[in-house]
């Protein structure tokens, strides 16, 4: 029988728990998927401990890449011996192999390898969404992106850049910060030493920028509230600092008029069409070699646990994948 990663409970990273799994035939709707690379996101974290409460017993992870194995009754996106990557669906990517609606599947195109298609379908599906629909980048601008050397943060910067964007990222260490240079920031502040919001307004000659992305929440939130110019627009899309502290809104006018959005991918991806068109603009600019993926790091399914504590240590950088 194949294996998984389960939950039964919420909590530390010893709750993943590695074990047989049974796997029917697929049903209508569906294709049975043999796992060749599973990409790992924070969001995992979340799940597990229950920051994002789910529905308890749970698979866990919700992107991967494989090979179609067979096909259920009325799917006609995707066929057997296909290579096939997803990135949303019901959780439970940590796994050899599963059922996953073919509605979720697309093709992987030749010239991206298994590995990196795993690594960044949902990293890139967020930086495109970002920086192209929730607040579409211009060359000229200068934005923040926090967490650059990050999983997003290293593809959203070089797409940034390529975009003609004056790219601030923000990063926590002086090793994290060579290699968010290297991957298209401009300027580098780290956090552990250096005001935020300082540095920002002395880069921009004390006018703001109009855009912040932020996925570290708690820790940033306001700082990054002071970055903005007025009339600029907060993009709050991850915690991996904590939830934001419920705040006043009135903070937002007296900071001048500035607005704030907190969006997710579902919602940019929920149409199919959405989801390829989205999935294609990130295909397209990696075979333009405008943004490189470098998988940094890869652990076995089985070791699951000490993913999630190299990951909530902050000693990953960039894009983790776990194999068979």
């Amino acid at each position: 029988m194949p294996k998984a990663v389960r939950i039964t409970e919420t909590g530390g990273p010893e709750v993943l728990r590695w074990e047989e799994v049974e796997v029917g035939a697929p049903g209508a709707g569906q294709a049975l998927v043999r796992h060749t690379a599973v990409g790992v996101n924070f969001i995992d974290t979340y799940h597990r401990s229950g920051l994002y409460p789910v529905p308890l017993p749970s698979g866990i992870g919700s992107e991967a890449a494989g090979v179609v194995e067979a096909v259920g009754p009325g799917v006609t996106v995707v066929r057997p011996s296909d290579r096939v990557v997803y990135a949303g669906g019901p959780r439970g990517a940590y796994a050899e192999s599963r059922l996953v609606p073919a509605e979720v599947l697309l093709p992987i195109p030749a010239g991206i390898d298994d590995r990196t298609a795993a690594a960044v379908l949902l990293k890139g599906m967020t930086a495109q969404y970002l920086i192209r629909r929730t607040y579409p980048v211009k060359a000229g601008e200068t934005v923040l992106f926090h967490a650059a050397a990050g999983g997003v943060g290293l593809i959203a910067c070089q797409w940034l850049k390529a975009l003609g964007a004056t790219v601030v990222g923000t990063v926590g260490s002086d090793e994290k910060a060579a290699i968010a240079r290297a991957h298209g920031c401009d300027h580098v502040i780290v956090s552990t030493r250096e005001d935020i919001a300082a540095r920002v307004k002395e880069l921009t000659g004390g006018a703001g920028v109009p855009v912040v992305y932020d996925s570290v929440g708690k820790d940033t939130f306001l700082d990054s509230l002071d970055c903005l110019r007025p009339l600029g627009l907060m993009v709050s899309f991850g915690n991996s600092s904590g939830k934001v502290t419920p705040f006043d809104l009135t903070i937002l006018s007296q900071k001048g008029s500035l607005f704030l959005t907190r969006p997710t991918l579902a919602t940019y991806t929920a149409t199919r069409a959405d989801l390829e068109a989205t999935a294609n603009d990130v295909f397209n600019v990696l075979r333009s070699g405008a943004v490189k993926v470098e998988v940094r790091h890869v652990y076995r399914l089985a070791d699951a646990q000490q993913v999630h504590r190299d990951l909530e240590g902050r000693r990953t950088v960039g894009s983790v994948v776990m194999t068979p």
